[in-house]
C-alpha cells in the first residue's frame, strides 16, 4: 500500500500514462514483474550456498571483518563461477543499469518533491530555470546523505535485502495507514493524519536508532530491537490506526462535500462484468498465494 499507491517512484510513472486506462495496466504488469525479486535474490542465494558446501566446494563466500561470512557477494561469485565469459559481462552490465536507473529515478523523485511541494510553497514566483537549479541541489545533497548513510548500514542485521526491507517496515506504516484508512473514512480529519504521521515517523526513527546501537542496550530497550522488523511494522500500523480515530475530532472535520471525489462510496460503488483489468488483478493476487504457498 505505501510502495504502490504513495510512493513518487511508482506515483511519477502513473501520473506519466497517456490515460487511466494505461495507468491501470501499466500498474498490474508491474505487480507481475514485482513477482521476479523471489527468482532474482532468493534462489541464486541458495543455488550458491548449495555449490559452497560439500568437500570440493565451486565457491567460497569471503568474510566480513568481525569474522561472519559475507552473503551479499552471493549473486557476483555464482556469477564468475557458472556463467560463460559472454553472459559474464551481460549479467554484470545488466546489474549497473539497474541500479543507475532506480538510483536516478530515487533522486528524481526527491528532488521533484523537495522543489514543487516545499521550495516552491515558500518562493512562488520562481522561474522554471531556478526551480530547476534549486532541483540539482538537492539532488546533490540527497547523494551526500545517501552516501553518509553506508557505514550506518553495517549495524543493522541481515543482508543487504533485508536490510532493505526493515528500514522501510519503519517508515511505511504511518504512510500507509493514513492513506489506507483516509480514502476509506471520512471521520479522519487533516489534523489526525498529521499528528499520527509525526508520531509514527517518530517511533520508526526510534526503532532504527536503537537497531542502530542495539550492541550497548539492555533490558525493555533492547528487547525492543529484537521484535522481527515484520511484526514491528504490522503493530506500528495497527497503533497509527488507532490514532487516526483517537485524533479525530468532529470540529476538525472536512465538509462531505470535499470527502466525495477521494473517499470510497459506496453507495456509489456499482457491480460489473469483469474486464480484463479485474482478471489480470486477480491472477496476480492468485500467482503470489501460489509462490507463497511453493516456498513457504
Amino acid at each position: 500500500m505505501w510502495y504502490w499507491c504513495t510512493d513518487q517512484f511508482i506515483v511519477q510513472r502513473v501520473l506519466a500514462a497517456k490515460n487511466i486506462r494505461h495507468a491501470r495496466r501499466g500498474t498490474i504488469f508491474g505487480g507481475f514483474l514485482k513477482l521476479l525479486p523471489l527468482f532474482l535474490f532468493v534462489i541464486p542465494g541458495v543455488i550458491a550456498l548449495a555449490l559452497s558446501l560439500g568437500d570440493d566446494p565451486l565457491i567460497t563466500f569471503p568474510l566480513k571483518p568481525d569474522g561472519s561470512t559475507n552473503y551479499d557477494a552471493a549473486l557476483p561469485l555464482l556469477s564468475l563461477a557458472v556463467l560463460p565469459t559472454g553472459f559474464k559481462g551481460l549479467v554484470i552490465a545488466g546489474l549497473l543499469a539497474a541500479l543507475m536507473s532506480s538510483l536516478s529515478s530515487v533522486f528524481n523523485s526527491c528532488s521533484t518533491l523537495f522543489t514543487m511541494d516545499i521550495y516552491r510553497k515558500y518562493k512562488p514566483e520562481a522561474s522554471k530555470k531556478h526551480l530547476v537549479y534549486i532541483g540539482q541541489i538537492a539532488t546533490v545533497v540527497l547523494i551526500g546523505f545517501g552516501l553518509a548513510w553506508i557505514p550506518l548500514m553495517e549495524f543493522i542485521k541481515g543482508g543487504l535485502f533485508q536490510k532493505l526491507q526493515s528500514v522501510q517496515a519503519y517508515i511505511s506504516p504511518p504512510i500507509a495507514a493514513v492513506f489506507l484508512v483516509g480514502i476509506l473514512s471520512k471521520k479522519i480529519t487533516p489534523k489526525a493524519a498529521k499528528i499520527t504521521l509525526l508520531i509514527g515517523a517518530l517511533i520508526g526513527v526510534l526503532r532504527l536508532g536503537l537497531e542502530l546501537s542495539q550492541d550497548s542496550l539492555s533490558g525493555a530497550s533492547y528487547a525492543f530491537t529484537q521484535i522481527n522488523f515484520l511484526h514491528f511494522a504490522f503493530l506500528l500500523f495497527v497503533s497509527c490506526i488507532g490514532m487516526l480515530y483517537l485524533f479525530s475530532k468532529k470540529q476538525d472535520a472536512l465538509p462531505l462535500h470535499q470527502l466525495e471525489d477521494i473517499t470510497w462510496d459506496k453507495a456509489a460503488f456499482k457491480v460489473q462484468k469483469p474486464s480484463l483489468n479485474a482478471v489480470l488483478s486477480f491472477m496476480l493476487v492468485l500467482s503470489v498465494f501460489i509462490l507463497w504457498y511453493l516456498f513457504r
